[in-house]
């Protein structure tokens, strides 16, 4: 596969290179030195060839890639669940566009991937979606005038949306506002309504857990911890 980019063919550890260098800047910046070697975290479904194609990414970047680590162990590591002897913890990682579910088990500091599933087209991104759609019936229904197609009004939308989606995670209410070519569009969205409109949403989240847990052989009261991963797990109903 090839990109046309800027008029030259990337391949996607081409890219993929080029994010690793943008993190090799950030963490340069942060460090304030020199960054050379890497340790990257790749999906726990990855297979052989897309682990060797992201191993690919680090060498085009300038990276010594030290070794690879499965996302939900690292999310555990990050979490301090290696202090624990043994335990099967479940890693929930719900992000922005991806939803992934995770059973390892930990055996004197080791985990072990016993199994994971999940949904590559599921996360904050749909319920963003449905509440830009929602506000865009609204704003056609008061104002009289379809905005669907018009690209500012939708970015606007969207951000106002986010906004009020995040403050949701910590209040009982927020409201999605928009102000475009003079006209005021305002209207509040409650913690209990919000909840009521994404459950289908986080409903489809249970029947990867139900496949991954079957998989692993696993009831979940053998589950000692779960993790909660990406910025979609903030929502307080996940």
């Amino acid at each position: 596969a090839r990109v046309e980019i800027d008029g030259k063919m990337m391949s996607p550890p081409e890219i993929s290179a080029q994010v690793l260098l943008k993190l090799q800047r950030a963490a340069e910046n942060y460090l304030g030195e020199k960054v050379t070697d890497a340790v990257i975290t790749v999906p726990a479904y990855f297979n052989d060839a897309q682990r060797q194609a992201t191993k690919d990414a680090g060498r085009i970047a300038g990276l010594d890639v030290l070794r690879l680590v499965n996302e939900p162990t690292a999310a555990a590591l990050a979490y301090g669940l290696d202090k624990r002897k043994e335990g099967i913890v479940a890693v929930y990682d719900f992000g922005g566009g991806t939803f992934d579910i995770s059973i390892l088990r930990l055996h004197d500091g080791i985990f072990e991937v016993l199994a994971t599933h999940g949904d590559t087209h599921l996360g904050g991104d749909d319920i963003d979606n449905l509440l830009l759609r929602i506000a865009l019936e609204d704003v056609a229904s008061e104002w009289g005038e379809d905005l669907s197609e018009n690209n500012e009004a939708i970015q606007r939308l969207r951000r106002a949306v986010i906004e009020a989606k995040h403050q949701l995670s910590t209040l009982p209410s927020a409201h999605i506002e928009l102000e475009f070519l003079g006209r005021r569009y305002r209207r509040e969205l409650t913690r209990e309504l919000f909840d009521r409109l994404i459950t289908p949403i986080i409903d489809r989240t249970l029947q990867p857990c139900r496949l991954a847990m079957a998989d692993a052989s696993v009831t979940p009261e053998q589950i000692d911890a779960v993790v909660l991963v990406g910025g979609s797990t903030r929502i307080p109903l996940v």
